[in-house]
């Protein structure tokens, strides 16, 4: 409704002896219709472009992102209506098998505090149901970012394929030393191949403690993404099948697309990009303890800066195996 004159919408109210809340909901009823199909329609826009993989709130994140204030309870609402909420989760089956006497690591994660890529990674494997079998989908992220820098999919639930992920993963980054590679302590991560090559690689190996997944909190995240928004979402012929499809999801989706909650509703090389620091300038983490109820924080090999202190690859406790 235009001004008359040079008179103010709030003098006009004072005038005609109306609410000012009252006048501007005349206005919202005059086309509710109009707008609520406005709203439905950008909601199944994104829902289809996503492959119905958000959830109510990435999807008013998406609104927002496109210039529509809608609360996330409307989105919610409406896409109840319309059938277009996200696949729910399914039961969790163990895959870890850490009943082994092999060396395990210190955790060094949780203690961890994070300025750039490449200083932490954590790695996991988890089933899929493939028809009449089970196949394993080794993965390996960068916690910094979210992204997903390495993965491996195959019938057997072996050391080769954590071991192929965590190749994967170091062709496409190529991380400088002291890196902190994080894991459960199943035989796949503590073999001895697995450990060489984290050594080879001067990598600083981190494992959780037993029976807390949550020190391994951002894979686990990722898993459960994975499964809700394409494995449960879709039926696959065969393992070939199934590998074109991940592929796509990680790569292609959850990498460059996807908006993430942790980051800000960024997707994972969205972030890196607005966080990556100026070439040649060093990246590191610290890693915080106490002692004596004091803080202190031990700087970690720094990436590629002379001046850092080497942070030797712990080794850990008298007594403390499995």
């Amino acid at each position: 409704m235009p001004v008359q004159g040079r008179l103010s919408r709030e003098r006009m109210c004072e005038l005609a002896q109306v609410s000012r809340a009252g006048f501007y909901r005349s206005l919202q009823e005059r086309e509710p219709v109009a707008e609520e199909m406005e709203v439905r329609s950008a909601i199944q826009q994104i829902v289809l472009e996503h492959r119905r993989r958000y959830g109510y709130r990435r999807v008013a994140a998406e609104l927002r992102r496109r210039g529509m204030r809608v609360n996330h309870k409307r989105v919610a609402r409406m896409m109840r209506e319309d059938n277009l909420l996200a696949v729910p989760p399914r039961p969790f089956v163990v895959t870890t098998d850490a009943d082994h006497r092999l060396e395990v690591s210190l955790n060094l994660a949780r203690r961890l505090k994070l300025s750039g890529i490449n200083q932490l990674w954590v790695a996991d494997i988890t089933y899929i149901r493939l028809g009449c079998e089970f196949v394993y989908l080794a993965l390996v992220l960068d916690v910094f970012s979210r992204k997903v820098v390495g993965w491996a999919l195959g019938r057997k639930l072996a050391s080769g394929l954590a071991l192929a992920a965590l190749e994967a993963a170091i062709a496409e980054r190529e991380p400088p030393p002291g890196l902190v590679h994080h894991s459960d302590r199943g035989v796949q991560y503590a073999c001895r191949e697995y450990v060489a090559l984290l050594e080879k690689q001067q990598m600083i190996a981190s494992m959780s403690r037993p029976g807390n997944p949550y020190d391994n909190a951002n894979c686990e995240s990722f898993i459960k993404t994975l499964k809700r928004e394409e494995i449960y979402a879709h039926g696959y012929m065969d393992l070939e099948q199934l590998r074109s499809q991940v592929g796509e999801f990680i790569e292609q989706y959850y990498n460059r697309q996807r908006l993430h909650s942790a980051l800000g509703y960024c997707s994972p090389e969205e972030f890196e990009k607005q966080n990556a620091q100026p070439t040649g300038e060093a990246q590191s983490a610290t890693l915080e303890f106490s002692i004596s109820s004091e803080r202190a924080t031990t700087e970690l090999l720094g990436h590629g800066d002379s001046n850092a202190v080497p942070f030797p690859r712990p080794q850990p406790p008298a007594g403390d195996h499995l």
